[in-house]
């Protein structure tokens, strides 16, 4: 057996009948958004009593197959631009703090928030890109429009003690000016620092409904944070091959806190890089995860 296959068999092994994903994950306030596109993703296998499941991954078909220009611009069909007309790249001041962002949807008043914190060397514009990453924040940009919502996508500059206020202060203010409904707070790569750094925030925590990493980080002190410790719902994504963070060290501490009795989920994408689940995750089953738990 290869090493590959040997670490995959380590995480999930307990093999079911091949089912398309959004079958597992129908449930939720959010309306449809392209879910034949997007949701339609094959389970290979399941585990850790249905929290946890392995999603056919296949770059041909995945990136090739749903690209226009591969990893450039993906095909116009898994693509809705409505929400342009309520988009707005704008620097906002959140308790005192001067923070760029990409907003999409009303500026108050918003049924829930979605933050987006994007890795290293990025900012504000990937997350606000309607054709990368196949399409898929074009996505959560139409999820969060048609059902109310809001979503920022702010400009990280540090991803140290400041970063962390920077968007503690993002977070209260679109909690403030939604008069308190939901905000959720998705990290992806080395965002999850920022991610990390909140969930030690008391008061940050206390303004979260729920959070996601999308290849993040492995922090072995998250079971311990605030955030765990208020048992607020985490969903986690990863590549199988991801070679910048472990998948299957983050699948232990996905099964620490699955152990403790805090409501998580764990995506495994088969063959998955470090970028993958930036592309492959599925915000409509991961957003209505968090807020109904």
């Amino acid at each position: 057996m290869s090493t590959a296959i040997f670490t995959f068999c380590t995480l999930f092994c307990l093999s079911v009948a091949i089912t398309p994903a959004h079958a597992q994950n129908s449930g939720g306030p959010l309306r449809p958004f392209k879910d034949e596109l997007f949701s339609n993703q094959t389970v290979l296998s399941t585990d850790d009593g249905g929290a946890s499941n392995v999603i056919d991954y296949n770059e041909m078909r995945d990136i090739n197959g749903r690209d226009e220009s591969p990893e450039r611009r993906v095909k116009r069909d898994y693509v809705d631009l409505s929400p342009k007309k309520y988009q707005a790249m704008e620097t906002i001041d959140a308790g005192g703090r001067a923070l760029e962002v990409g907003r999409v949807g009303a500026a108050s008043g918003q049924a829930f928030t979605v933050i987006f914190i994007h890795g290293r060397a990025g900012d504000r514009r990937l997350g606000m890109n309607d054709y990368t990453f196949g399409g898929n924040f074009n996505r959560l940009k139409n999820l969060a429009v048609a059902n109310g919502g809001t979503y920022y996508a702010p400009t990280v500059r540090n991803f140290d003690e400041k970063g962390v206020a920077d968007i503690a202060a993002l977070i209260a203010d679109a909690r403030a000016k939604s008069g308190g409904r939901p905000v959720i707070l998705a990290c992806a790569s080395m965002g999850s620092f920022i991610c990390y750094g909140i969930s030690r925030d008391q008061k940050a925590v206390s303004d979260l409904k729920g959070m996601a990493i999308l290849g993040g980080a492995v922090d072995p002190d998250f079971p311990k944070s605030a955030y765990v410790k208020a048992k607020k719902p985490v969903w986690f994504t990863h590549g199988s091959e991801d070679k910048v963070y472990s998948a299957e060290q983050q699948a232990t501490i996905f099964r620490s806190l699955l152990k403790a009795g805090l409501s998580t989920r764990f995506t495994l994408y088969k063959t998955g890089t470090h970028g993958t689940p930036v592309r492959m995750t599925d915000w409509k089953a991961v957003l209505n995860f968090l807020l109904v738990h």
